[in-house]
């Protein structure tokens, strides 16, 4: 069930006045990424302000959120001894069926049993937060124990919790016996309509077994076999269908093909769960008028006796339709509702609101914001987008793309938050009138020992300028590395050359920025807004909008920044550059003190420590606590920013010889490269998947930028880039971890945006409005014509010395005529607008994960689907070739 984004207190508010010194600990279930630890951090905020006990627990993927679910999470159920409780999802889980996966529903195997449905989560409520999509149907309409079938209440509607509509929570629904609470952004109620018809009609249907026929695509069929088995119906009452135990509990829809049995441990449990339901009441008890419309419902009349020596009477009963016809139709129905469930299971994945900005907004309408709070968000927002996750899945960026404006990073959506953002920060620190801010200039330090304030920065598209050498700030940058080329020589030319034309110096712009001249630093965003259009960087340095709202401008594009008095200033992409890199490189990799220069080569055994457990998870857990204290431990951050370079340098060596080298592979549907020790150094740094989705952005934005250059300003593939599939081989586990990013270029509002349901609704609304001036003009000119033929033909009959005795019908004609010709072309003009209403739908979306389930569903390779990003898998070394060959043939982005 689904709780509207107008009550997302209302969970809070009722644990909050539930909780005694006896309850059970909140369980947060967190996913090793920067956007949930620093929603965790919010969210933790508000429980040590409330005195409100928890613990965190880490989850790495699918298999250790079954572990969870089977050890920490299914203990808590009143009927297996427990007290119930909370657990908290953070993105985690929202992809998934979890009351199976967290084991709160019970097995099919005895779900029979009688009385097992009151059973079902026992008292454990849990709150979903996630900005992965699509989300699990079962849990956004389902998710709750259903009460007892009564004479009365047999539908999934009538046995769902007084307070829940349609699975949408209402502000009468009682907390208490548990279920599955998905927290909505907005875009289940404006653009999951269709699908929530869907689900609601299926799990009230009957089992019926499908054998594939062809069912024909109206009932004329049927009305014909109930003609050929009169004879053999005749005084029979037609059968009913079977119904399925009165116990059964609503089932989830998920259509990935099921494994084999021996990947079963290595995939996510999404089990294909039949429907529960109504059986079909006995024909005696149906309306005899109704029954007839129903099988005629294409007609006006219904038909009673085909004989014509005996007429129809009274009496007599009307005929029924056959078993075989119900069945036929039921059958039709249901696979009408499961293609939609499928197409949008199948339209790709893609990312919505990120859940620290979701966990923020809880905190506002509890009235707790402040400082602290408002950055954890910040950082949260920021490392979205350094990670790719997009509208259009995870992607790369797509800069300037004018036929697009809004692309990129969540679309529309996107700018809100951020403008949301930029808003809180003026609110929660206001400027000091007698301090004038000097515009322009990138703060590097406090404004005092005290200060610990947020400020809005003109932020230039390098990395960790504060902590590194202009030079290389400029040199790591993914922006500067495709736009200039600097993989190559003439590359590094081009961005030697910028520096001259800036009047900076290879040595002054070489040492730390922060000891650079004042003249230098004041005046370097002048001369890159002066020099940047010559080297196609437009957009690397955020302009001031002085036509804004406010008196500085609406500064759209600026970045944040935070001070710790005189100990450090960070900006918010430093403190989630840096956290990233803790996740997933580790505090202190070995090596790092040795600082290899680009270029110098590392073996796998100086990455990874020897005698690590071949189970990756295991190594990452002891990470996220680092990178978790190092969110509120600026010393602890500070001490990660080497981990951060050393990584970003691995990235900038690996991405060069890559594209130096040329190992880039054409395939049909993308391209491809893979990082082996032998021709990549530091590969063993990229068996982490969030180290080589930022590998994988690298290289694909460089290619998009080529590909542009190629085809004069366009993107290929529609606009949307080329789609790149980058495979790292951990040499000791014997497997490839292969990610599968977008090419770029998405939708300006996907239909997870509530923008485009906006649009939409004006589209029609307006379309509608057209047709009824239409309709009105047509009633006009109709009615002027139809006059001025019958006064012609007035005037003819007269002269012939006819009557009027047949005018009505001649006008009738005229106007029968009229209508035919005008409705015809109001329908062509009504598909027209519909087809453009819906198109965009899934346009530009990440498809690999269908893709990949696909690829293991038709062929023998060993895959492992375990991370919570579908885009990325685990093939065995020997099983690559086959694999990729098979994908090849795919579609991958939508």
């Amino acid at each position: 069930m689904h709780l509207p984004r107008s009550l997302i207190s209302k969970p809070y508010l009722h644990l909050l006045n539930t909780r005694h010194p006896l309850s059970p600990p909140v369980l947060i279930l967190v996913a090793l990424e920067p956007d949930a630890l620093c929603a965790c951090r919010i969210l933790t905020r508000l429980f040590k302000h409330d005195y409100i006990p928890h613990k965190i627990q880490p989850v790495a993927g699918y298999a250790d959120l079954e572990r969870v679910g089977r050890e920490l999470v299914a203990p808590m159920m009143e009927t297996r001894g427990g007290s119930g409780g909370v657990v908290v999802c953070l993105g985690v889980g929202g992809m998934a069926d979890l009351g199976t996966i967290l084991g709160l529903e019970p097995d099919e195997e005895v779900e029979g049993a009688e009385g097992l449905e009151t059973q079902a989560y026992a008292g454990v409520e849990v709150w979903v937060i996630d900005s992965h999509r699509p989300w699990n149907l079962s849990n956004v309409f389902g998710g709750f124990p259903l009460e007892p079938e009564t004479e009365e209440a047999k539908t999934f509607a009538a046995r769902s919790p007084p307070g829940v509509n349609g699975g949408r929570i209402e502000q009468s629904y009682r907390h208490g016996k548990g279920g599955i609470i998905v927290f909505d952004d907005g875009d289940i109620e404006d653009e999951l309509g269709k699908e929530r018809e869907a689900y609601l009609a299926l799990v009230d249907m009957p089992e019926v077994e499908d054998d594939g026929e062809d069912l024909g695509d109206s009932d004329d069929d049927d009305e014909e076999d109930d003609d050929s088995n009169d004879s053999e119906n005749s005084g029979d009452e037609p059968p009913t269908l079977p119904a399925p135990p009165a116990g059964k509990k609503r089932k989830s829809w998920d259509f990935e093909e099921d494994d084999d049995e021996s990947d079963d441990e290595d995939r996510p449990r999404q089990r294909r769960r039949s429907n529960s339901s109504t059986p079909i009441p006995d024909s005696p008890q149906r309306p005899a008028q109704r029954s007839l419309l129903s099988l005629r419902g294409d007609r006006d009349e219904p038909i009673f006796s085909s004989d014509p020596l005996e007429p129809p009477s009274a009496a007599q009963p009307p005929k029924q339709p056959s078993a075989r016809t119900l069945r036929r139709r039921l059958l039709r129905s249901r696979r009408k509702n499961e293609d939609i469930l499928r197409e949008y299971y199948r339209l790709g994945t893609s990312y919505s609101e990120p859940v620290s900005s979701m966990l923020y907004s809880l905190a506002s309408e509890l009235g707790r914001e402040d400082n602290d709070l408002l950055w954890m968000a910040i950082v949260g927002v920021t490392s979205m987008e350094l990670y790719g996750r997009s509208s259009a899945g995870i992607a790369v960026p797509a800069r300037g793309s004018e036929s697009r404006p809004g692309s990129g990073w969540l679309g529309m959506r996107g700018a809100r938050i951020r403008q949301l953002l930029r808003d809180e920060v003026r609110r929660l620190n206001p400027p000091d009138p007698t301090k004038p801010e000097n515009v322009g200039i990138i703060p590097t330090t406090a404004r005092s020992p005290e200060d610990t304030s947020i400020r809005l920065s003109p932020e230039p598209k390098f990395l960790l300028i504060r902590h590194w050498s202009l030079y290389d700030s400029m040199l790591h940058s993914p922006y500067l590395f495709s736009r200039l080329k600097t993989w190559s020589e003439s590359g590094l030319k081009r961005l030697h050359k910028l520096l001259a034309k800036m009047g900076v110096s290879l040595v002054q712009c070489k040492q730390s920025y922060t000891h650079m001249d004042m003249v230098l630093k004041r005046e370097l965003r002048t001369k890159l807004l002066k020099y940047a259009s010559l080297y196609n960087l437009d957009e690397l340095v955020p302009t001031i909008d002085t036509d804004g709202p406010d008196r500085g401008g609406s500064k759209d594009g600026w970045g944040f920044v935070r001070s710790w008095g005189w100990r450090a200033t960070l900006s918010a992409q430093d403190v989630g550059v840096v956290v990233g890199a803790l996740l997933e490189v580790g505090k202190s990799p070995p090596g790092l003190s040795s600082s290899p220069e680009p270029g110098a080569t590392q073996s796998p055994q100086d990455v990874i420590p020897a005698g690590v457990d071949s189970n990756p998870s295991e190594e990452w857990l002891p990470r996220f606590w680092e990178a978790y204290d190092a969110l509120e431990d600026i010393e602890a951050l500070k001490a990660g920013l080497p981990t951060a370079q050393y990584l970003h340098k691995a990235i900038f060596t690996t991405g060069t010889t890559i594209l130096k080298k040329k190992q880039i592979t054409h395939l049909r549907a993308f391209r491809m490269c893979v990082v082996k020790s032998g021709t990549a150094p530091d590969a063993a740094l990229f068996n982490h998947p969030g180290a080589l989705t930022k590998l994988a952005l690298w290289i694909g934005e460089a290619l998009a930028e080529q590909e542009k250059e190629a085809t004069g300003g366009r993107l290929a593939h529609g606009g949307r880039g080329t789609p790149l599939v980058v495979a790292s081989l951990d040499e000791k586990r014997g497997v490839y971890v292969v990610v599968g990013t977008g090419g770029g270029g998405g939708p300006d509002t996907t239909f997870l945006d509530r923008e485009a349901a906006k649009k939409r609704a004006k589209l029609k609304q307006e379309k509608e409005e057209r047709r009824k001036v239409k309709e009105k003009l047509k009633q006009e000119r109709r009615e002027a014509r139809r006059r001025l033929k019958l006064e012609e033909k007035r005037k003819k009959r007269e002269e012939e010395g006819k009557g009027d005795e047949y005018e009505d019908e001649e006008d009738e004609d005229v106007t029968e005529s009229e209508e035919e010709t005008s409705s015809s072309e109001e329908e062509e003009e009504e598909e027209e607008e519909e087809e453009e209403i819906e198109r965009g739908r899934g346009y530009g979306l990440n498809r690999f994960g269908v893709a990949f389930q696909d690829v293991v569903a038709e062929t023998n390779a060993r895959v492992r689907i375990d991370s919570f990003e579908h885009c990325v898998v685990e093939v065995k070394k020997e099983d690559l070739g086959g694999f990729l060959e098979s994908l090849s043939m795919k579609a991958v982005v939508g």
